[in-house]
């Protein structure tokens, strides 16, 4: 199976800087791999009791079963993964509020791209590593796919988000947050995430909402973050390169648009 190796972060420890509230639903932190999963969780995290954080794992179809419990109403939990749309996690979030957190498939090539050519992510790729490849050759990869490896661009975003579509998820996108954050002293930022942070269902929106957000969001505490990643020797490009982004369109047709991405 493949691994992630980072850096735990110190939130847990941060949280009890702030008077915390008592969850009274279960959440669920939804999100297609490689866009902002951390990020999220972890402002996420800033505004929940820790012992109502559900930290066993990122839930996922093949363990979904085993972690039932963090969908409980009886004992409300936030919790966060990456899960497909199916018949038995429709079920499983019957009731549960649910944000499903995209990112422009542009920038997503790019950031998966990144990560498998890192230290933090060691599977089944390792051989694509130490330049045995051209960048856009992997670029490629992530757009098609690696045959037996690692599915395409098209498949992950349609099983991990489309598919969520009209069901009644919050579809977040990952921009979106970055843009608030980089300008959080905005009145338009305190209305993004007091929306944002509404399916906690809080009964007062604390005073202190923006120093929480900063605490969560700082890209130390992501051992993700591109930042952060170990033993990246690869240069990628800030931009996804032209030919590449035809070939997302050719590989997913309508899927920026969709999306929200124009």
């Amino acid at each position: 199976m493949p691994r992630v190796i980072a850096k735990p972060d110190t939130l847990n420890e941060l949280n009890s800087n702030f008077v915390q509230t008592p969850l009274q639903q279960p959440v669920f932190l939804n999100s297609v791999p490689k866009c902002g999963t951390h990020l999220i969780r972890n402002i996420f995290r800033m505004f929940v009791p820790v012992a109502q954080q559900y930290h066993q794992t990122f839930i996922q179809i093949p363990i979904l079963r085993q972690h039932l419990a963090a969908f409980s109403p009886q004992m409300p939990m936030l919790s966060w993964g990456h899960l497909l749309f199916s018949d038995d996690s429709a079920i499983a979030l019957r009731h549960v509020p649910q944000i499903v957190v995209v990112r422009d498939p542009y920038d997503w090539v790019l950031a998966r791209a990144r990560f498998f050519l890192s230290d933090t992510f060691q599977g089944s790729l390792e051989h694509l590593k130490g330049g045995k490849v051209s960048i856009e050759e992997m670029l490629n990869m992530m757009i098609f796919g690696i045959y037996q490896k690692a599915p395409t661009l098209n498949e992950i975003f349609t099983h991990n988000a489309v598919a969520w579509l009209g069901t009644g998820v919050k579809l977040v996108r990952y921009e979106e947050i970055v843009k608030h954050l980089k300008a959080i002293d905005k009145p338009e930022a305190e209305a993004y995430f007091r929306d944002l942070l509404s399916v906690l269902n809080l009964p007062a929106w604390p005073e202190d909402w923006m120093e929480r957000v900063l605490t969560g969001s700082d890209r130390k505490q992501s051992g993700t973050h591109r930042e952060n990643l170990v033993g990246l020797e690869a240069e990628l490009p800030d931009e996804l390169p032209l030919v590449q982004k035809q070939l997302v369109e050719y590989a997913a047709p309508g899927l920026r648009h969709l999306l929200g991405y124009y």
